[in-house]
């Protein structure tokens, strides 16, 4: 049985997404790709998770096509790991994971680390809109089965 065999015969999109992306492991290389890192020595430095945990993870990722393998330098043996449009496609998910944990897990005045963009000004929380940009709270929703 590989990875990907466990949900994929739900119709649900979220227990799909859990299945990949649901290790805690894999959300923290996702945050470190986000932040620039690439190597392997990079992630495993950064998270502490076992190297050969950590091998799993980023196999499931390339096999995932949320990251790509690419040369460090020309004709290097060694290579670096590359988020793809799948994988950049992810950034939201981070950025909320993060902004819900700035907003519940610390204590006022707690230091955390920022995000802000190239002019230096905060990033604005993400909000959930329909088609037409009304915002939409969880009550506004509905679960359509096929």
């Amino acid at each position: 049985m590989t990875h990907e065999d466990t949900f994929v015969k739900t119709t649900c999109p979220v227990a799909r997404a859990v299945d990949l992306l649901g290790d805690r492991w894999v959300l923290m290389i996702l945050r470190d790709a986000f932040d620039g890192l690439r190597r392997f020595s990079d992630f495993q430095k950064s998270t502490g998770v076992a190297k050969n945990l950590l091998a799993v993870r980023l196999k499931w990722l390339v096999e995932a096509g949320i990251f790509t393998q690419v040369p460090v330098n020309e004709g290097a043996a060694y290579h670096a790991y590359a988020l793809t449009p799948k994988g950049k496609s992810l950034f939201p998910l981070i950025l909320s994971l993060r902004q819900w944990g700035e907003e519940h897990l610390f204590r006022d005045g707690e230091p955390m680390s920022r995000l802000v963009d190239a002019e230096q000004q905060p990033v604005a929380k993400l909000v959930v809109t329909n088609a037409s940009g009304k915002k939409l709270e969880p009550e506004d929703i509905q679960r359509l089965q096929p």
